[in-house]
């Protein structure tokens, strides 16, 4: 790392492409610091002040997305170096404005490489139903959905429609056609570009973030009407996703909707990510196969049963995130320490691992 700060942002993000950090922190009044494998690191930088940050937003920004962060004091977008894509967040604070780029790899991963359950590969041969991957902000959720999207294109003739805010993998049509789609340069909505891809001949439609009731409800019309779809939610697992959706309609609505998402959902991958033994980040997962079993048990909002299945149904691809934990330390891929302080039971964890810690 340079012993100096560096003469430009292009440089920094280098320096982050170069090392394998995941971000960028920057802000006036704040030394520069990097995340690192989960953890943030210092650069020994001196801290930034005003001038020195509003030329970084000069290099990333056009003249438009520089008024709209000044305007509105907050902007998500992206920008592409010829080394690796950022994805920006630009926002004011207490000091002064700061912001975050995480950094998108130009090579997408395969699913293979992420060590990710073959249940994935399974699914993306279906031709209708919803798929949610899942989990915090930094989870790894954006690289999952874009290694199984680059499995599509690699063995499917399909055509996939993106609407994504921003557009982070940056996708090339191989056996599939693969079309991509910014909120807020491509189209102003998130719904209504959903509505919209549902006229445009598409196989595969995947959407960033499922944000608000009005957009569910399509993403559940697009999975009824022949269309395999793609989303994200913010939820930490598979049961807690459905929670969430039904969460998303009024009292009155809930028969209703309980039916449609046991109609429309395929699957729910709940993923995390912790340090490995040998430092680098692995990932766990919580899945959900809507099977006959889990579809009776949604529509009759009984949802501790559907992790009860999950729990005893490997032959279907599922599982919860306790066995995900126990496989990793039983492995020897992960500490015990570090899988207890994920896991949503520990004390069922610690049964499962006793004599291990």
């Amino acid at each position: 790392m340079a012993s100096e700060l560096p003469a430009s942002l292009e440089e920094i993000a280098r320096i982050a492409a170069a090392h394998g950090f995941s971000d960028v922190h920057l802000g006036v009044g704040e030394e520069p610091r990097f995340r690192a494998r989960g953890e943030m690191r210092s650069t020994g930088w001196p801290p930034t002040d005003l001038a020195q940050f509003q030329g970084w937003m000069r290099e990333i920004l056009t003249p438009v997305e520089l008024d709209q962060f000044l305007r509105e004091r907050d902007f998500d977008g992206s920008h592409a170096f010829p080394f690796v894509r950022l994805r920006i967040n630009l926002f004011d604070a207490l000091r002064g404005p700061g912001m975050v780029l995480r950094l998108i790899p130009q090579a997408i991963p395969s699913l293979e490489a992420l060590q990710m359950p073959e249940v994935l590969k399974t699914l993306t041969t279906y031709q209708k139903g919803m798929v949610l991957v899942t989990g915090p902000t930094g989870s790894g959720k954006s690289t999952t959905l874009a290694a199984m999207i680059q499995w599509i294109n690699t063995t499917q003739s399909k055509h996939i429609i993106t609407i994504e805010d921003p557009v982070e993998f940056v996708h090339t049509s191989q056996q599939s056609l693969i079309r991509q789609r910014e909120v807020g340069r491509h189209t102003a909505l998130f719904r209504t570009a959903l509505r919209a891809a549902m006229r445009e001949d598409p196989d595969v439609i995947l959407i960033g973030e499922i944000r608000d009731r009005e957009t569910l409800s399509t993403v559940m019309e697009a999975a009824q009407t022949g269309h395999l779809v793609l989303g994200t939610l913010h939820t930490d697992s598979a049961v807690k996703t459905v929670e969430r959706a039904m969460g998303m309609y009024p009292p009155q609505e809930q028969d209703g909707v309980r039916l449609a998402i046991s109609e429309s959902l395929l699957a729910v991958i709940s993923q995390g990510l912790l340090k490995s033994t040998d430092g680098k980040m692995v990932a766990f997962h919580d899945i959900l196969i809507n099977n006959d079993a889990c579809r009776d048990y949604i529509q009759r909002a009984e949802l501790d049963e559907v992790e009860q299945i999950m729990a005893r149904s490997a032959f279907d691809g599922m599982h919860t995130i306790n066995q995900s934990l126990a496989e990793l330390v039983q492995s020897g891929r992960v500490a015990p320490e570090q899988a207890l302080a994920k896991s949503n039971r520990p004390n069922e964890l610690a049964q499962i691992l006793r004599g291990r810690i």
